[in-house]
């Protein structure tokens, strides 16, 4: 039997793409439209049951005919490794051979953030994207990015689940900022810099075998900058992810009661987006950003196409409906579940993220809701990347490479040379740089690490200096329908103290012994308390304890600036435009401030 054309590497990946669309069944189809979560066995094997995770693995693949896949969890180098082989081979042993693509959430922070990176973990540890906006140079994130190209390839990780710019208006505080948690802050100029960067080290000039697909999130739509979703379309972004919410500017409504919204405008069910003006496709609107349709005006000015997958959010179909979920508040919860994906379909989504149910698609082809060939358009987007990845012809990865490769000495420097770089100076009053070896009381320092530095005390009455780290707090969910977003209300700004006895407590060691506070800002903190009484407060994005001495003690130099604003009581947010970032009149430190020591 001859070699079907999609096998042959010597093609144009179009033809091949051609060729295996024609061979494929609906149902072969319809699973590329799924882009779901798994887990593995600490061992390297497949999950098939019992873990966090309702999938089965075997059944995901050969019954469901999925083969996009996001990997959930923390594991060794080598069992990754052995994992990735094992669900290729169970690919490869359906009827078409389809390789999987497997994405990935950041795993690169210094930073502890639930569910959104996976710190203390193999791979090289450098700061938070926001880190990296303090820093601002955008050929450090290309060799940030390059890096994470590198260290994911070895273990067959082939999309990364970022960059990301989420609400996109004002970043700042207050007003969605919360959602700066992953992003390179508030300036969308210099996001767009450092967005274009970090796609070029993740892609190269172009996709290819040696690339790791980027997929932007979350695209923001109505009366939010855009300018960041230009530049990734403008770097070649493989994917791009609608931001999950509902705007916060609709329009009137139309006649059928809908609320009106805004769209990215596709030009009709074939490849190519243009990011025009007109109909179709929508992030965004009063259905939510992953619902609209039918909107007269699009936000982005005519342009050359983008011609890269559109993912949906995870849990846009099956989150729960709740206030804050994903089609509770987003406009959604009256319809049913086929008609959430037919009206994704409808605004141009290409894959649903986090979710798993194929025959819903197979229901509503087979009703005319939906035609083969709109699920057509999308797949072939969706085997495009397969092929430009050149997963067909090196699907496997080799372990003992990965383990050569993954956390290597030359990505574990450049990390930590990032980290230094991005602390913040926020304030210095004479305490810093540290001299000698003084008496140190430590909190939220480990103390075996501040033992090489000086003398570490177990109260802080024996101290000359005291070292006090905080982190800007996260507040359990109780619906856990968006794991990768911070707890705290979006509408305000958190104090990194949480609960009024432990801000006393740490009030009174500042009256009590000169002090060094350390705030990692995740996302921006409202602390006048603590900013007027700390002798030194420097902010980090994620750091380890030895950059933070080396900074304090002038082992290394600290030259990030503020990549938003930090506002004052919260009395002062009425202050700003809640679309316009770094606004307020006088805020607690601006953006872009920074001291030199």
């Amino acid at each position: 039997m001859p070699t079907p054309d999609y096998r042959d590497p010597n093609l144009p990946a179009e033809e091949r793409v051609e060729d295996l669309l024609s061979r494929m069944t609906l149902a072969e189809k319809a699973g590329q439209l799924f882009h779901t979560p798994l887990t593995m066995n600490e061992d390297g094997t497949l999950d098939e049951g019992g873990g966090s995770l309702p999938h089965f693995t075997t059944a995901l693949v050969t019954d469901g005919h999925l083969t996009h896949v996001h990997l959930v969890g923390r594991y060794g180098v080598r069992e990754t490794a052995e994992w990735v082989n094992r669900l290729q081979a169970l690919a490869a042993d359906t009827r078409l051979g389809i390789p999987v693509t497997l994405s990935t959430a950041p795993r690169h922070s210094c930073a502890d953030q639930r569910g959104a990176s996976f710190a203390g973990g193999p791979f090289s540890a450098w700061p938070e994207p926001p880190g990296l906006a303090a820093i601002g140079d955008a050929e450090l994130v290309e060799r940030f990015g390059d890096t994470v190209r590198r260290e994911y390839l070895a273990v067959g990780l082939r999309v990364a689940v970022h960059p990301a710019v989420r609400a996109g208006h004002d970043l700042a505080t207050g007003h969605g900022g919360a959602d700066l948690c992953g992003t390179f802050g508030s300036s969308a100029e210099l996001t767009g810099e450092l967005v274009r960067a970090y796609v070029r080290g993740l892609q190269g000039p172009r996709l290819g075998p040696r690339s790791v697909a980027a997929m932007f999130t979350h695209v923001p739509g109505g009366d939010r900058p855009l300018a960041p979703a230009e530049a990734a379309a403008d770097a070649g972004c493989s994917r791009l992810m609608a931001h999950p919410a509902r705007p916060t500017r609709t329009g009137t409504g139309h006649g059928d009661g809908e609320p009106a919204g805004v769209d990215f405008g596709v030009v009709g069910p074939g490849p190519g987006f243009d990011f025009g003006p007109g109909p179709g496709f929508g992030f965004g609107f009063g259905f939510g950003f992953g619902f609209g349709r039918d909107t007269p005006t699009g936000p982005l000015p005519e342009r050359p196409g983008f011609d890269g997958i559109v993912c949906t959010a995870p849990g846009l179909l099956t989150g729960p409906a709740i206030p804050d979920g994903p089609h509770g508040e987003r406009g959604a919860d009256h319809l049913s579940l086929a008609e959430r994906v037919a009206r994704a379909l409808d605004a141009g989504a290409d894959q649903f993220g986090g979710e798993g149910c194929p025959e819903v698609v197979l229901e509503l082809v087979r009703s005319d809701r939906i035609s083969e060939e709109r699920v057509d358009a999308s797949v072939r987007r969706l085997l495009r990347e397969k092929f430009r990845l050149g997963l067909f012809e090196r699907r496997y990865v080799d372990p003992d490479r990965a383990e050569e490769t993954v956390g290597a000495a030359e990505f574990t420097a450049l990390g930590a040379t990032a980290q230094r770089r991005s602390l913040t100076i926020l304030t210095n009053h004479s305490l810093l740089p540290l001299t000698d070896r003084p008496n140190l009381y430590v909190d939220g320092v480990g103390a075996q690490t501040a033992s090489l530095y000086g003398n570490v005390v177990a109260d802080p009455a024996h101290a000359d200096v005291a070292v006090l780290r905080l982190r800007t707090p996260h507040g359990e969910r109780p619906d856990h329908a968006e794991p990768f977003r911070p707890g705290g209300s979006p509408a305000s700004p958190t104090s990194p103290a949480s609960g009024e006895e432990r801000l006393r407590e740490i009030l009174a060691l500042l009256d009590a012994v000169p002090t060094l506070v350390c705030v990692t800002l995740e996302r921006p903190a409202v602390l006048p308390e603590i900013a007027s009484r700390a002798a030194a407060l420097v902010a980090d994005y994620g750091a380890s304890d030895t950059a933070l001495l080396d900074v304090a003690f002038g082992r290394a130099r600290a030259e990030g600036r503020l990549p938003f604003e930090l506002r004052g009581p919260t009395a002062a947010m009425e202050e700003s435009a809640p679309n316009v970032p770094n606004t307020t009149g006088t805020p607690l430190f601006p953006y872009g401030h920074g001291l030199e020591i």
